[in-house]
């Protein structure tokens, strides 16, 4: 009976080895990728990280800061909003500022009436007013007609407006919240951020591709240059025009996160353009993969 056991026990160890055999040694089926790693569409062409930028002559975005200190007290536009040159984003507290503007406008009336009054003296008999009299309160009303204007100038800048058409990326702050012309306080980085990030119009987007410096040598002529862009995690491939080439090589600060980048390297950036009308999905700061070819 124990033989009988032992026997039993051995079969089924066997067994047991051999279906864990089996499991453990079969080789997992790999997985489909979700989409098709970025190719390029040429034959020999040089590839760089690229970054989606508001199309713009200079720069990469319209950053906007305060020239003034002071609490937000209305936002008047939203993160995508479209707006147009001079409409009013923002205001601050202004109730100091405008104090001092109705006390010039009360100063230049004053002012204005004492020269009235004494130049109808003057005009009525020379002798009743002296003429040095009569030129200081001229010279007091011109006086403080530059301190109204000067007012009036302080105090449109609480109304924060846009310096162009765009459309608005970011608002880093919100009513209440105390702001200066270091911007707005980010209590994450415990930094400061723009009051607002601002793009141009999107009818076009600008592509800001950084070239290794070990590859630049191989890039072609700005006339022969053609490039085409893949936008990370989908199949969207888009044609790209050649805008210009930023004379300056510095350190690559845009990265991508991909396990073997390098960045203990210096980089070229070089601006493509696209038209956006068919890529609704598409915003400013993205990163993509860019080929650049020759034609």
């Amino acid at each position: 009976m124990k033989n009988r056991l032992l026997f039993g026990v051995a079969v089924l160890g066997v067994l047991a080895g051999l279906v864990a055999a089996y499991l453990f040694g079969r080789t997992p089926q790999t997985p489909p990728p979700v989409f098709a790693p970025a190719s390029s569409p040429y034959e020999t062409a040089i590839y760089a990280n690229g970054i989606i930028e508001s199309e713009q002559s200079g720069g990469s975005d319209i950053v906007i800061y305060p020239q003034v200190a002071g609490p937000v007290t209305q936002l008047l536009v939203h993160e995508g909003q479209k707006v147009t040159l001079g409409m009013p984003l923002v205001t601050l507290d202004d109730a100091v500022p405008r104090a001092n503007f109705e006390l010039a406008q009360a100063n230049l009336s004053t002012a204005r009436d004492q020269y009235n009054k004494r130049l109808a003296s003057y005009g009525m008999d020379p002798k009743s007013i002296s003429k040095d009299t009569l030129d200081t309160a001229r010279d007091t009303a011109a006086q403080a007609q530059a301190a109204l204007k000067a007012a009036a100038a302080t105090l449109a800048q609480y109304a924060i407006k846009a310096p162009a058409n765009g459309v608005v990326l970011a608002i880093n702050s919100t009513v209440g919240s105390y702001v200066s012309s270091q911007g707005a306080y980010n209590t994450y980085t415990e930094g400061f951020t723009p009051l607002l990030v601002m793009s141009s119009e999107q009818d076009h987007l600008a592509v800001r591709c950084y070239i290794d410096e070990i590859l630049i040598a191989r890039l072609p002529a700005p006339e022969h240059i053609r490039a085409q862009m893949q936008i990370h995690g989908t199949e969207i491939k888009v044609p790209l025009e050649f805008v210009r080439v930023q004379p300056y090589v510095s350190p690559k600060i845009e990265l991508s996160d991909q396990r073997q980048e390098k960045v203990d390297l210096r980089v070229l950036p070089v601006i493509f353009r696209f038209e956006k009308k068919d890529l609704p999905m598409v915003y400013p700061g993205q990163l993509v993969d860019v080929f650049i070819g020759q034609k």
